[in-house]
């Protein structure tokens, strides 16, 4: 066996070494999620609570230390139900990072066929939201280059229908009973409307932000999706992209970032958008 070196009686063996940094970044990973939440409260008490029981044990006081004892042998159980948010925020996260364009699992697939690309009226799309803008209309447009987001799509109402400003328009008008919620675009259609999205827990979000930039944040961070947010209030518009938002932009810059996105080009954001987007977020 081959040992890297020796800790007084300790060998240390390379492959200690790795599992030591597997768990490092594993333990940096909770602590980014639970970081700034209530769950690190809850985490706190839950360890006190366990230091508790070992200092009961420890004194043998055996009805305490059985009662406390019960409640530990399901401890597994118990921890998966208290931070079932922060697992599931976790394995999303895992998820998306593993699967996505230059992920270690699709790199490889060597033998994946590519789609052939799909034309998107975008024009459509950009005169609906210059329209929508201009009359302070609040819209919510989810793009979608690898799935049609069956999940979220059932969530409204299915339309599958072809991409017209007139058509987005009617949709997010306040009069209209598809206006709440958010439009689906998938291969060139609108595919639903009214749909239901995740909202971002996030803490950063300036107070100007309201549930629609929440949700757009939230759907970015679960999804490789591209999301249009207009504002209601000040009739800007938004791009939300991997748990980013890029405020107040101008119909070019929106049609430069969904031509980057549908073309499956990595988006890097310019300084300027980067600048802006710290701003925002702090």
């Amino acid at each position: 066996m081959i040992y890297a070196f020796k800790i007084g009686f300790l060998d240390v063996r390379y492959v200690d070494i790795i599992d030591i940094l597997l768990v490092s970044v594993l333990l940096y990973q909770v602590y980014k999620l639970l970081k700034g939440s209530v769950a690190v409260r809850v985490l706190i008490g839950f360890l006190s609570l366990y230091l508790i029981y070992l200092v009961v044990r420890a004194a043998q006081m055996e009805l305490l230390a059985g009662i406390l004892g019960q409640f530990m042998g399901v401890g597994v159980l118990a921890a998966i139900i208290i931070f079932s948010q922060e697992i599931r925020k976790f394995l999303l996260i895992l998820g998306k990072t593993s699967f996505r364009k230059n992920g270690v699992f699709e790199s490889l697939l060597i033998w994946r066929k590519k789609k052939p690309k799909i034309n998107m009226n975008l024009t459509a799309v950009i005169e609906a939201s210059k329209n929508l803008s201009g009359s302070n209309t609040g819209a919510l447009m989810v793009f979608s280059r690898n799935t049609e987001l069956k999940f979220y799509a059932d969530s409204g109402d299915l339309l599958d229908a072809f991409i017209s400003k007139r058509l987005l328009i009617s949709i997010f008008n306040k009069y209209s009973p598809l206006h709440d919620g958010a439009v689906i675009l998938y291969e060139g259609k609108i595919k639903a409307a009214r749909c239901l999205l995740p909202v971002s827990e996030s803490e950063n979000l300036p107070a100007q932000y309201g549930l629609r930039h929440r949700a757009a944040l939230g759907m970015s961070e679960a999804t490789d999706t591209l999301i249009l947010i207009i504002s209601e209030e000040t009739g800007q518009m938004s791009i939300a992209r991997n748990g980013k938002i890029y405020s107040n932009l101008s119909a070019p810059e929106i049609r430069k970032k969904l031509n980057k996105y549908l073309s499956e080009e990595e988006e890097e954001a310019p300084e300027s958008d980067k600048k802006e987007n710290l701003e925002a977020v702090s």
